[in-house]
């Protein structure tokens, strides 16, 4: 458990947060990965931060408990900001962040996307799969969108204040203009373009029970997320012959490196080399 003063701290650092403008995923971790370490440290009795108190925590609830490398990041970047935030020096503070695992993205091929896409029926579960496939969004970037950020006339989509709070334009597809046009007419989206119940923004629990819906209708036993269809997306543009840096671009992705990845996952190129074993 949290002291009074423990959850009137933390209460504060999430307005502090929230004025620096980190988005409300962020916001939210770095909140919740702090009251955690706040709370082991009461259930050790430390009554003090330092840098052997955060390795501790460190290696006692992440290491230990076999979390992900990118949760142990968020972890030492949350508590980090705390410190921060409550304006304390921690002597020796030099926790470094472990690299990320170099694993391949997981894509669908075209054609399971296409039976997916087919395979659901739901006009509002439709067009937002569709949507995160064909504009390489990110499933926030999807359930942030508002009516007024679809520009039919030009076939873009307006993603205001996107990963790293930068402003951007991605594709809609022609393909799509009649789905959404229809879709638009029947729900009559007000402030979101899917909305839940009493007009709030569809939640991401929602949106992930709608693709494990459709991957079982469609028989697709391979392993996929709602971002899955993102790295479909690029890879698909890749191997059609789209400039890298244009899906950079399409993507938000601050750094090439990042965008690099799908040079890996594609295997267009990979099929046109000859098997020495074919000539034996």
């Amino acid at each position: 458990m949290l002291t009074a003063e423990q959850l009137q701290k933390t209460t504060h650092f999430k307005k502090w947060l929230e004025q620096k403008r980190f988005s409300k995923n962020t916001v939210n971790t770095y909140t919740e990965v702090t009251c955690l370490f706040l709370r082991y440290m009461n259930l050790k009795s430390i009554t003090e931060i330092t840098a052997r108190a955060i390795e501790q925590f460190n290696y006692d609830f992440i290491f230990k408990a076999q979390k992900s490398v990118s949760y142990q990041n968020q972890c030492i970047s949350g508590i980090k900001h705390y410190i921060n935030f409550i304006g304390i020096l921690v002597d020796d503070l030099d926790i470094k962040r472990p690299d990320k695992d170099k694993k391949l993205p997981n894509v669908l091929n075209k054609t399971e996307v296409k039976l997916l896409l087919d395979t659901t029926k739901n006009i509002k579960h439709k067009l937002l799969l569709s949507l995160v496939y064909s504009a390489g969004l990110r499933i926030g970037e999807a359930l942030s969108l508002t009516p007024s950020n679809i520009d039919f006339e030009r076939g873009l989509i307006y993603l205001k204040s996107g990963k790293g709070r930068k402003d951007r334009y991605t594709l809609l597809s022609k393909a799509l203009i009649p789905l959404t046009q229809t879709y638009m007419s029947h729900y009559n989206p007000k402030k979101y373009l899917f909305e839940g119940r009493n007009g709030k923004p569809y939640t991401q629990v929602s949106a992930r029970q709608v693709l494990q819906k459709s991957l079982i209708s469609a028989g697709i036993k391979k392993y996929a997320t709602l971002h899955t269809l993102r790295h479909s997306f690029a890879t698909h543009l890749l191997e059609s012959g789209t400039d890298i840096r244009y899906i950079q671009q399409l993507l938000g992705h601050h750094s090439p490196k990042t965008t690099m990845i799908y040079t890996h996952v594609s295997t267009a190129n990979l099929k046109d080399i000859k098997n020495p074993f074919d000539h034996l």
